[in-house]
């Protein structure tokens, strides 16, 4: 009888120790974890480190060289200065869900924008497939428009310090022919 109790004992203060030791563990990869909420700073924007047409609107965060993100759990914010001199402080805002579901973001005139994003499982790295849909003056006639899509792929990257993001772009379209790869990197300043 005094050996049971003695075993009980001795697996009650093992499974309390196993127990201390997973919660421990766990609070402490959360708190490592780095996320893309912060202030981000670049040399030039996505848009043009590629130096293409892949942007719908001057609000459009692939034109940015300034980004403030928020990051929730299940998606990000992304909000961008308004570049216009003298216009209002005004930001516009992109929310990139990650469920991988396509969002849109329409600004009339056949200009805008449909993509989709997925954050990898250790939430480092986050891809956003775009299809950009611009009005583009025709060849020899700017007064008649076409439309043009571009699509872009862009895996971003957060550094294991959490200190910059790498953005690793690709685009194509029918507009220039051909693909093109470019790297941008945002540098956290707050």
């Amino acid at each position: 009888m005094k050996n049971k109790r003695n075993l009980l004992s001795c697996l009650i203060i093992l499974l309390t120790g196993v127990i201390h030791f997973a919660v421990q563990a766990q609070q402490k990869n959360d708190t490592r974890r780095a996320n893309f909420s912060g202030e981000w700073k670049s040399k030039e924007s996505i848009g043009m480190g590629g130096n293409i047409v892949c942007s719908y609107d001057e609000g459009d965060r692939m034109l940015s060289k300034t980004m403030r993100i928020a990051e929730q759990a299940d998606f990000l914010i992304i909000e961008i200065p308004n570049p216009s001199p003298g216009a209002v402080l005004a930001t516009s805002q992109e929310k990139l869900a990650f469920d991988g579901k396509e969002s849109q973001i329409n600004h009339g005139w056949e200009r805008g924008k449909k993509f989709t994003v997925k954050l990898s499982a250790d939430g480092q790295t986050m891809t956003v497939n775009s299809i950009v849909h611009l009005m583009v003056a025709t060849p020899f006639n700017i007064n008649v428009q076409k439309q043009e899509l571009v699509y872009v792929t862009e895996v971003w990257k957060l550094s294991n310090d959490g200190k910059s993001i790498s953005v690793q772009a690709n685009a194509k379209s029918t507009l220039w022919g051909g693909e093109r790869s470019w790297k941008t990197v945002f540098d956290k300043a707050s």
